[in-house]
């Protein structure tokens, strides 16, 4: 069942205190970071870039795998001693994946100076709650909902904390497949969807304010509409609708779909947009029959395989960027050896290699087959070598044509940083413009490119 929480009538906070927010992990958790800041402007706290001006601290963690709990971990140490130094005055919230994942209540008992953890179903709340710690009004130690179903739409306050060129919006929430090595069905919940129309207004209300980028994000964005069933809220519907939102200069890019959840008529969506970016990012995770059934990917080799021939024939000009997991258990040097004589022959424009590693009450971790993470490690490596090498031959292939891009930094008088179409925010390559005349950060512009290296154009207006 879904529902947006209902809320509670917050009060005015009657002094003024400044807020310091750091988010961690994913595009889709600052969105959450985004919708919790203006929670508490609207309630009266100040947001300020310095610690040592904040009475407050907040942190939205991930908890996905365990370097991004070691990163919150590290990040939550340096509120502690921020706390330290105020201890009266001073207050910190940890919000987001980091509690849902802690079923044992781990980080509870680790860090016992934390005001308040706040679970992924409460990020509208956040400003109440911090009212309430400083108003000297007890509170819950914790706020947590055992199977989110939380669903922020447009009408929810949200301050953007992107450039103002780009914003993302996330289409859905949680996720119904059952990957056995993924924890985020039990973190996020399951698969909600926002309708075509919700969408469709906050993406009007963005480009009204200047966005320029628009970044569909889920965590399946392909089964997005998949638990509405109706006929009108399904994905390719919404970029059509986002292909039409207005007359002017404007990107809709799409991360994070599934190659499970692929349809024909998603991909002529996009082959017959001229908004919507040939730009599909499609996490495959590995290519081995028996590691994609162990991971109940839903999919076999030969039905990527035949995906990717339907997207490079169909739509034209596109960049393929994918993700795979190297040391997953059973790998044996023959499987990883497929994957890496596949990435050799598909030579994917945009490419990301994760080691494995066990999460806890997963069904992977219980496997019995385990590769040595030092293992997994080498051969993420390689896969990382490899693409570097088809990295630098795509790149020299585009020396002398001329690209589109959209600038996103103006670095001095001379050069600025730029992306192209297919090269997502802080994902994926850059360009470097050298220009002369005027432009500004989120233009949409024509470039020669001069020279090259693996991951970098450098570029004429």
């Amino acid at each position: 069942m879904k529902r947006k929480r209902k809320k509670t009538e917050s009060p005015i906070i009657s002094d003024i205190h400044n807020v310091y927010v750091v988010t961690l992990g994913c595009p889709k958790n600052l969105v959450d970071t985004e919708v919790m800041t203006a929670s508490l402007l609207t309630v009266g706290f100040d947001l300020t870039m310095e610690p040592d001006e904040a009475d407050l601290y907040l942190i939205n963690t991930c908890a996905f795998i365990s370097p991004a709990r070691k990163e919150a971990e590290e990040a939550i140490e340096v509120a502690v001693e921020w706390k330290k130094t105020l201890p009266k005055t001073r207050r910190i919230v940890i919000a987001g994946c980091l509690i849902q994942w802690d079923k044992k209540n781990i980080y509870r008992e680790k860090y016992p100076d934390i005001d308040l953890w706040s679970g992924v179903d409460w990020v509208e709340e956040v400003g109440l709650q911090a009212v309430r710690l400083f108003g000297g009004k007890s509170t819950a130690d914790h706020l947590l909902d055992e199977a989110p179903t939380y669903l922020y739409d447009e009408n929810t306050p949200r301050l953007q904390l992107t450039v103002p060129h780009i914003a993302y919006l996330k289409i859905a929430e949680g996720c119904s497949h059952r990957c056995a090595y993924c924890s985020i069905p039990a973190i996020r919940g399951n698969l909600r969807s926002r309708t075509v129309e919700s969408v469709v207004k906050e993406a009007g209300n963005l480009r009204r304010n200047g966005v320029k980028e628009l970044v569909l994000i889920a965590q399946d964005t392909s089964a997005y509409g998949n638990d509405l069933r109706t006929a009108d809220d399904n994905l390719p519907k919404l970029l059509r609708r986002l292909d039409k939102l207005d007359d002017g200069d404007y990107w809709v890019r799409m991360l994070y779909t599934h190659p499970a959840s692929f349809s024909d008529e998603l991909i002529d969506a996009i082959a017959e947009s001229e908004h919507v970016l040939p730009y599909v990012d499609i996490p495959l995770q590995h290519i081995a029959d028996s590691i994609l059934k162990s991971m109940r990917r839903q999919c076999n080799g030969q039905q990527i395989r035949e995906l990717l021939t339907k997207l490079r024939q169909r739509i034209p000009g596109i960049g393929l960027r994918t993700t795979f997991i190297t040391g997953y258990p059973g790998e044996t040097e023959e499987k990883f050896q497929e994957l890496y004589d596949f990435i050799k022959e598909v030579k994917f424009e945009r490419l990301g290699v994760f080691a494995y590693f066990d999460e806890p009450d997963t069904p992977a971790c219980e496997f019995d087959n385990k590769v040595p993470v030092k293992v997994g490690e080498q051969r993420r490596d390689a896969l990382m070598e490899l693409q570097k090498e088809i990295s630098l031959n795509i790149n020299k292939s585009l020396v002398g044509t001329e690209l589109d891009v959209i600038i996103d930094m103006i670095e001095d008088d001379e050069f600025a940083l730029a992306r192209s179409v297919i090269d997502a925010p802080e994902i994926d390559n850059e360009v470097v413009v050298r220009y002369n005349g005027s432009i500004k950060s989120g233009d949409i512009a024509k470039v020669k490119v001069n020279e090259v290296d693996a991951y970098t154009l450098i570029a004429q207006m």
